[in-house]
């Protein structure tokens, strides 16, 4: 049966360029912290000396960088440079910061701004509440697979059925990862919560205690494309206060939705 695996295969060289972007993928979400090797082949799922050749040779094209005295690997300065030229594309940063902002201080929980990479979400922003106790799952960088996080179980809740279905064939193994809450049958009836309530809710699931809430955010052909999300502790995240929360959230996600579309 065709698809993503064997057109891939099909491709000459495919498979090493997938295990440098895995790479690339897994340096870049440590960011200044780095990580090591042993590290990176483990999450990539390759032999270290593989890593270590695949590594080497991006560094040599300045992809990635190595501090000589940790020996972590990091993003290099190239990285930067093709950043800045595709953020004109793709990055909605400039237009989201004031909402996400606002989110923040209307809510006093910490607020957040991520977008779709394939099958996964990856965070944009981060303003933090005022609430003097917070959740720290989130940051800049973080990257979690569709469905896992709050903003990644929003998108993931209003893609078609058919793009659904096939996010399950390829990653059968979330709840071994994520755990058990992540298995499909359990997942997909949060997806049904979801589309029902218009927001995620991520009842401590990554994180004991800290909660979160997820809306997706729409691009111009109307496709799940963002997302804005709220994290804080458990007791803020009450069924007294859900419900205002929610809102909020949807308020501030459509006003990103309609700016979107008005500006791109």
């Amino acid at each position: 049966m065709d698809g993503p695996t064997s057109n891939r295969r099909s491709v000459p060289g495919a498979q090493s360029v997938a295990r440098a972007a895995r790479l690339l993928r897994l340096v870049t979400s440590a960011g200044d912290d780095g990580m090591p090797v042993a590290e990176l082949a483990r999450r990539a799922e390759l032999t270290r000396p593989t890593a270590h050749r695949l590594l080497t040779a991006l560094r040599h094209e300045g992809l990635v960088d190595q501090d000589e005295r940790s020996g972590l690997w990091m993003p290099g300065p190239e990285l930067y440079l093709m950043g800045s030229v595709a953020a004109s594309r793709y990055d909605i940063t400039g237009i989201a910061r004031d909402i996400v902002r606002s989110l923040a201080v209307r809510t006093e929980e910490s607020a957040f701004l991520s977008v779709r990479r394939g099958d996964e979400t990856v965070c944009l922003l981060r303003e933090e509440g005022s609430f003097p106790i917070r959740s720290f799952v989130l940051s800049e960088g973080v990257r979690f697979p569709l469905g896992v996080a709050s903003a990644g179980l929003a998108i993931l809740s209003f893609l078609p059925p058919h793009d659904v279905d096939a996010y399950f064939e390829r990653h059968p193994g979330l709840a071994g990862e994520w755990g058990a809450p992540h298995g499909e049958g359990r997942l997909r009836a949060r997806l049904r919560d979801t589309q029902e309530r218009g927001y995620a809710v991520n009842p401590g699931l990554i994180v004991e205690g800290s909660y979160g809430l997820g809306a997706a955010v729409f691009s111009r052909e109307g496709h799940p494309q963002w997302a804005l999300s709220l994290t804080g502790v458990e007791f803020r995240f009450g069924p007294d206060r859900l419900p205002e929360l929610g809102r909020t959230l949807l308020a501030h996600a459509h006003q990103l939705t309609t700016r979107i579309a008005a500006t791109r």
